[in-house]
């Protein structure tokens, strides 16, 4: 029951520590991160970057999230390989000086940081000194982390397990090694993990000669972090990452036997054990710096683990097949929803170069057409669930309403594109082939119908285009009388198509389900891409919201 009672008390206060650093980091994001992204590219000069590095990670609380930022620029050309390897040396410089920073004896500020943080942070409605009492209660949360966390170790200091698990990893440091490079990696945070080891050894709860091989390790596992958290991005933009892993990882394994082999420097056991294990870390860190005249030399070898994709394959090179969606820089609202209304663009035009040849195909068999169409549905259903990704990731607490609306009817419209697509793919192409299958053609007649309404949809999906763009309310409400004139049309083909049937047309007869049923579909594509005119119109207040005779007028009609 000990062992649980314990387990219980340091999970929770590992999961305190983590949740706080990541509230800090999110207040910092929001409130300043669109000046990131200029202040990094603004920046010239290899070492000049360093500096900025060791800024940025110390005000993101997060060398990582410094790799990212660098790896998302690295990716489209805005920043160079050794200038954005610089940046992240120092951002883990930067990582290194905050757990110095935080180890300080703060204990008593924590009730103040808790009061001022709680104040800013719900009883204003400034989004700066929001996210200021964002940060500062992440702060303390911090600091409150980091005594629960000595006040849980502290009573089994003494109990025989704990001293036996250090011996062992005394004897055995390539195990404590890999124990510290896996704690950083599953608690993805190099910060929480290094002060979480300083402080079970500022306790005497580990010997320091384990929290050095502990450390060490950390250092491993930091650097594997955005090499995974990077594994979808461009290739171009992964190389930096891996780059870093390379060199620290390297680093830190010839420390690690160095330290153990030849001995713990007498200036980091004299510090004691927690400030001894900060200053190594710290100068582990700043060694790194030289071997950064080299770090060209890392260019090739990344180049060769990750090489461009030089394949020509049509999907990756066509522009249009490539999301517009940057989610690797912290960006303002009215940004994202700019970023979103032009990915809504480019699904849109795909979807308008998969309709455009339906037709053709109910005609003459192209099986290569039909299979380049299904790529293109597949671009759009990977674009949706970017567009859904991207939104969640957004901060709707604070957006205003009338943001969070556009938000809202952004992903509803790209959802709709999706079911339009989905329509083409799973039910007109199908249809097409069936018919090319049993050698069936429409009559006349029904061709000239079909391939009407065909051209009429395809208008209603321009038109539908330019009100993403402009939210122009002439043209939303002319989607919305096509919409009514579209259900004419189909009704008016499928009476015209029972009427041939009457009289005996064969060629209606051999192909009455397919035209019934592509009359629907058409349809109904055009039902899903006129939903775009239905928020500008609601906000005009220009849309019914309900079709059905009101009850008291229909009463007294009846009497």
């Amino acid at each position: 029951m000990a062992i649980l009672n314990f387990l219980i008390h340091l999970f929770g206060a590992t999961m305190l520590l983590l949740f706080a650093v990541r509230m800090v980091r999110t207040g910092i994001e929001r409130a300043f991160g669109a000046s990131f992204r200029r202040l990094i590219t603004s920046q010239k000069g290899t070492f000049r970057l360093v500096p900025l590095g060791v800024m940025l990670a110390i005000i993101l609380q997060s060398s990582a999230a410094v790799t990212l930022l660098v790896a998302g620029f690295a990716g489209t050309g805005a920043i160079a390989f050794v200038p954005g390897l610089a940046m992240v040396i120092g951002a883990d410089i930067g990582s290194a000086l905050l757990i110095q920073i935080l180890s300080l004896q703060l204990d008593w500020l924590i009730p103040l940081l808790l009061v001022v943080g709680g104040v800013l942070f719900l009883k204003t409605e400034r989004r700066a000194l929001r996210q200021a009492g964002r940060v500062i209660l992440g702060i303390a949360l911090i600091l409150l982390s980091l005594d629960l966390l000595r006040e849980t170790v502290e009573p089994i200091r003494e109990s025989g397990f704990l001293p036996a698990m250090a011996a062992y990893l005394e004897k055995d440091y390539l195990t404590a090694f890999i124990a510290g490079a896996v704690l950083a990696f599953v608690m993805h945070s190099s910060v929480a993990t290094i002060l979480m080891c300083v402080t079970v050894v500022a306790i005497g709860a580990l010997p320091l000669s384990v929290g050095v091989s502990l450390v060490f390790g950390a250092n491993l596992g930091s650097a594997l972090i955005p090499v995974w958290l990077s594994r979808g991005y461009d290739i171009e933009a992964r190389r930096v990452p891996l780059a870093n892993l390379m060199l620290r990882g390297t680093a830190a394994l010839i420390a690690l036997f160095a330290v153990n082999g030849l001995g713990t420097p007498a200036m980091i056991t004299n510090l004691g054990g927690g400030q001894g294990l900060i200053v190594l870390h710290i100068g582990f860190n700043l060694a790194l710096l030289l071997a950064l005249p080299f770090a060209g030399l890392l260019e090739a070898p990344c180049k060769a683990l990750l090489p461009s994709d030089s394949s020509g394959d049509a999907v990756l090179q066509n522009p249009a097949f490539r999301s517009l969606l940057d989610d690797k820089a912290a960006q303002t609202t009215q940004q994202a929803l700019a970023n979103l209304r032009r990915e809504l663009l480019r699904m849109a035009g795909v979807l308008t170069d998969m309709f455009a040849p339906v037709m053709q195909l109910y005609a003459v068999p192209d099986r290569d057409k039909a299979q380049e169409i299904t790529a293109m549905d597949d671009v759009i259903n990977a674009a949706l669930d970017g567009v859904r990704r991207y939104s969640a990731g957004l901060h709707r607490d604070d957006m205003p309403r009338d943001q969070r609306k556009e938000l809202r009817a952004l992903v509803d419209y790209a959802i709709a594109i999706e079911a339009a697509g989905d329509i083409i793919v799973k039910r007109l192409i199908p249809l097409s082939e069936e018919m090319q299958r049993e050698g069936a053609s429409f009559s006349e007649e029904g061709r000239s119908e079909l391939e009407y309404i065909h051209g009429r949809v395809a208008a209603n999906l321009a038109i539908a285009t330019n009100v993403i763009v402009g939210s122009d309310l002439e043209s939303a409400r002319q989607l919305i009388e096509e919409k009514a004139q579209m259900g004419k049309l189909e009704r008016k083909s499928r009476k015209r198509h029972l009427n041939r049937l009457a009289e005996g047309d064969a060629d209606s007869f051999s192909t009455s389900d397919a035209h019934l049923e592509t009359a629907y579909m058409l349809k109904e594509f055009n039902s899903w891409i006129v939903t775009v005119a239905h928020p500008i119109l609601d906000r005009e207040g220009q849309l019914l919201k309900t079709r059905l005779v009101d009850d008291d007028t229909s009463a007294s009609k009846s009497s």
